[in-house]
């Protein structure tokens, strides 16, 4: 069944109640690389800064953790919102900003509302760009824009939607680092409620045009967070304002990530390749706005 582009960003938005607790906290945390070697934490498992993400008594929430709060309904919910029915197999995750509106807290319910704002038609492909805004008694917690790219989708007739890129400054990063990613690290981080069989099953795998399963976009993309806060925003995770990216390539379990960071004011820009694969891009057009 093909999208029906205006069926979806004409719906009603739907509401959806979310609850987490420390437990989701520290499982996602752990599932982005938490407490794992990094080239400036020789003993991560018991260094203080490491320790903010996986015991609860000092515990501080990365914002990326939106994406899985309640167990990750914000893209469950939009891919079945009226006028989108689409094949896992044919779904790849585009780009995805978070907007924090203050920071999040260890434990919490709150209400998500979500919305199709927009379908953009690629061609071959159609992007599905869904909103999730998230409040709870004392106001707005976050706000997040997910765009998902779906194969074989496009050609209806829509709007392209933009296609401006970023360009990286023209000087040497300020800071470059790198993260390793372990082989069980997307069955890991699958458990904070992104099912998709794509990050575990070969055979789906293959299904989708690759050889083996890939690590979800979202993974990397809190991994890149979190070496941002960690490197040069002080380990505050309360200092990020808004971290926006575009998912340029992928990533396989047991690969490692090169990151490159430019310090700005009020913002850092990100670069982020597969060092194992000559530098292929991961993650472009990659900002991280900041207090």
């Amino acid at each position: 069944m093909p999208i029906d582009a205006a069926k979806a960003t004409s719906a009603e938005p739907r509401t959806t109640e979310l609850a987490w607790d420390h437990k989701d906290v520290q499982l996602y945390h752990l599932g982005i690389g938490a407490g794992a070697a990094t080239p400036e934490k020789a003993h991560p498992a018991t260094d203080p800064d490491e320790l903010r993400y996986t015991l609860e008594s000092a515990l501080r929430v990365l914002p990326t953790f939106a994406t899985v709060a309640g167990g990750g309904m914000a893209l469950a919910g939009g891919l079945s919102a009226p006028g989108i029915d689409v094949d896992l197999a044919a779904v790849l995750h585009g780009g995805q900003t978070v907007t924090v509106h203050r920071p999040l807290p260890v434990s919490g319910r709150a209400t998500q509302t979500s919305s199709v704002p927009a379908v953009y038609d690629k061609g071959k492909a159609a992007v599905i760009v869904l909103r999730s805004e998230v409040a709870d008694d004392d106001g707005p917690l976050w706000t997040c824009d997910t765009q998902i790219f779906v194969r074989g989708e496009g050609g209806f007739g829509g709007d392209r939607g933009p296609s401006a890129r970023l360009e990286l400054p023209d000087r040497a990063p300020d800071l470059h680092t790198e993260r390793h990613i372990r082989a069980d690290q997307a069955l890991l981080y699958r458990l904070s409620g992104d099912w998709n069989p794509l990050h575990a099953d070969p055979g789906f795998a293959k299904l989708a045009g690759f050889d083996r399963p890939i690590l979800h976009g979202l993974c990397t993309y809190g991994v890149t967070l979190k070496a941002v806060v960690d490197t040069l925003l002080g380990g505050d995770v309360t200092r990020v304002r808004s971290y926006t990216t575009r998912f340029a390539g992928v990533v396989f379990p047991g690969e490692t990530l090169r990151i490159r960071l430019w310090q700005e004011p009020g913002r850092v820009q990100v670069s982020v390749t597969a060092a194992d694969r000559d530098e292929a891009p991961v993650l472009a057009d990659t900002v991280v706005e900041h207090s």
